[in-house]
């Protein structure tokens, strides 16, 4: 059994760590909130730049745009992976990259290619590792998503896509569901689905300037690129939350270690106090 001095030094060393947990739940707690009152705010947007390319999209059917055009084989699968920068965040990534893991192996069974662009350190870490082909990232983005520092690789994937590179386009990230829960998802981003888009409920014709070409293929790429800023919105949600639960359980835990050792001292240094009330009586019953 270790000595009382052990055990005194071991309680400091926890409630020192305690207080660090503690400190960091605390502030995780404080950017969920703010962080979810971003990903909100960024719903409206994106709601409506879905409505207006659902609309322009039926409204012209004698040109098709590349990004709306199912192709007839898939042989090269282009994966945009969205985690986080930092750790302490429970198992968030862990789940996430074992889902990504899963169907990164199931598409090179089935014989198809994977250009991977990843977004925050820890998926870059993890495929770097994996021995992936990563054509783009992006990390240190901060707590709040910023479109001019995605947008260069954003940029990457879905010029690759309008020029053959590869034939389909998938999104992973960890979508917010509420504090306590956040599930990893793996959608299709292009070629876009009705889905997705959704029918508008009337279609008008529309007069196009300079011509149908750039004005739909200025939409549907804004609406890439919010639908991509919405899942980095919902990814940093989502961290925020899962770190200020694991902060929580391991303040916890080190309140329950705490209280442990603490028996555990008290019962040492009472069991030294009887030893040496022991040796006195003994001692003077000899003299």
């Amino acid at each position: 059994m270790p000595g009382t001095k052990e055990i005194r030094v071991k309680i400091k060393s926890v409630q020192n760590t305690r207080k660090i947990t503690k400190a960091m739940e605390m502030v995780a707690a404080s950017k969920m909130r703010k962080a979810q009152e971003r990903m909100r705010h960024a719903r409206p947007y994106g709601e409506k730049i879905r409505n207006v390319a659902a609309n322009i999209s039926h409204a012209n059917p004698e040109y098709r745009h590349p990004f709306l055009v199912p192709r007839d084989s898939v042989k090269r699968v282009g994966l945009i992976v969205i985690t986080t920068d930092k750790g302490l965040c429970g198992a968030m990534n862990t789940n996430l990259l074992r889902v990504v893991l899963q169907q990164y192996k199931t598409w090179q069974t089935e014989g198809e290619e994977i250009d991977l662009c990843c977004i925050g350190n820890k998926g870059l870490g993890f495929m770097q590792r994996l021995g992936a082909n990563i054509v783009s990232n992006a990390i240190q983005i901060g707590d709040r998503p910023q479109m001019e520092k995605l947008i260069g690789t954003i940029k990457v994937m879905l010029d690759g896509y309008a020029k053959d590179r590869f034939d389909r386009l998938m999104i992973a990230y960890t979508r917010f569901v509420n504090t306590m829960k956040q599930e990893p998802v793996i959608e299709q981003l292009l070629p876009l689905s009705g889905e997705r888009m959704g029918s508008p409920e009337t279609v008008w014709d529309y007069i196009y300037e300079p011509e149908a070409k750039l004005v739909l293929e200025q939409v549907l790429r804004r609406y890439i690129e919010a639908i991509i800023f919405q899942a980095v919105a919902e990814n940093m949600a989502s961290e925020q939350s899962a770190r200020m639960v694991a902060m929580k359980a391991a303040s916890d835990n080190a309140r329950d270690l705490i209280d442990d050792l603490t028996l555990i001292y008290n019962k040492n240094r009472q069991a030294g106090i009887t030893k040496e009330l022991s040796e006195i009586v003994g001692g003077a019953a000899a003299v």
